[in-house]
């Protein structure tokens, strides 16, 4: 991986990652103390703006028409720099309005970023290369996710909202200019289309991707409130089991892209959509809390394994078809953002195993359909 490791937009990415992961978690970690403590802000103020928050992913397909102008790699940086700024400015615009404000800042960089460090990392890295590095930038963001953490919780005894919001967003803008700094961009890769590609044969891609996004909103928005409502975790304990999550997956997210090499993308994405169902429903029927906070590491491990969509791509399409088709992808990704916590928050209400139980008959789905993966020869 030497010859990985050399070239400038491996460097290039791993920077940005860690300012993308940094903002992101710690716009996660300070939202609601600072929307509830400052902004004085009700449940249904902080839902819309939750929502809201997801717009910039169901409108990642802007960034073809972007890439008309600029060139991926800038985006990148450009995305990093709203990302900063948004976080930046966040403390000293505490209302509905300011904070719907920053919120769509801080989303449309993290989110434009994500897609065009997918796109670029299957541009510039081949499918021997691509999925170790996926896998390496997955463990970046974990160690950069728990040095997030750290830093707020001693920050937070010295600082106020205000003060922390601007540090943190400051240095991720310096990120951003280091970007810009950066020529990265190599002429020996294939010119991207640029504009919106939908291909019949790309299907399978497509569905694999939904139903990972239709996965994630079921982890994202019902397996940390099983862990409090149900089993009563503290705030300490939830921070416990994060911090365990990213030392977990510093590690381990470099052996699940060397494992998507060696055993290619059907039997990894077959242990991951089979492990699930077994997540899924031992989620629904546990009375442990120890089983639960195991399944809650569990299923952020094998969240990693879903980079073998993207590679799974990488081999069967157009390469000419990368960056258009990382963005349509990343809009369906979040299609099931739109509605899918609020139809499971209903059906949570009548039994908190619905989700749950729902969230394993897609894990079958995908099981069967990742089945039909059939990539040509090497």
């Amino acid at each position: 991986m030497n010859t990985v490791k050399k070239n400038p937009m491996f460097l290039y990415l791993v920077v940005l990652t860690i300012g993308s992961t940094v903002g992101l978690q710690s716009w996660t970690t300070l939202f609601n103390n600072f929307a509830v403590e400052v902004a004085h802000l009700d449940g249904d103020a902080i839902g819309l703006i939750q929502s809201i928050r997801e717009i910039p992913g169901f409108l990642a397909l802007l960034a073809i028409l972007v890439t008309r102008v600029i060139p991926e790699h800038r985006l990148s940086a450009i995305s990093i720099f709203l990302l900063g700024l948004g976080i930046a400015i966040t403390g000293w615009l505490p209302s509905l309005a300011g904070l719907t404000l920053t919120t769509l800042l801080m989303s449309f960089g993290f989110h434009y970023y994500e897609t065009t460090n997918m796109s670029l990392t299957l541009q510039y890295f081949d499918r021997q290369t691509a999925p170790w590095v996926f896998g390496k930038l997955r463990s970046i963001s974990a160690a950069s996710s728990i040095f997030a953490g750290v830093f707020i919780f001693f920050m937070a005894s010295v600082l106020d909202f205000t003060g922390i919001y601007l540090i943190i967003g400051s240095l991720i803008m310096v990120v951003a200019l280091w970007g810009f700094t950066r020529s990265p961009a190599s002429t020996d890769t294939v010119p991207q289309h640029r504009r919106m590609i939908v291909r019949r044969r790309y299907w399978l891609f497509y569905f694999l991707t939904f139903m990972a996004g239709a996965r994630r909103q079921i982890f994202v928005a019902f397996s940390v409130l099983l862990l409090v409502q149900k089993f009563g975790y503290s705030v300490q304990t939830v921070t416990v089991l994060f911090v365990v999550n990213n030392m977990i997956n510093y590690f381990l997210s470099p052996m699940i892209g060397r494992a998507i090499v060696r055993f290619g993308e059907r039997r990894v994405l077959t242990l991951e959509y089979a492990s699930l169902v077994f997540v899924f429903l031992a989620y629904a029927f546990t009375d442990s809390r120890w089983v639960v906070g195991g399944l809650y590491i569990l299923d952020h491990i094998f969240f990693n394994f879903s980079v073998a969509i993207n590679t799974f791509f990488q081999k069967m399409g157009d390469p000419q078809d990368v960056a258009p088709t990382m963005a349509v992808g990343f809009t369906i990704n979040h299609i099931a953002a739109v509605f899918l916590p609020a139809i499971g928050g209903y059906f949570w209400i009548l039994d908190y195993r619905i989700p749950f139980i729902a969230g394993a008959i897609m894990a079958l789905v995908s099981l069967s359909a990742v089945q039909l993966i059939r990539l040509p020869a090497k």
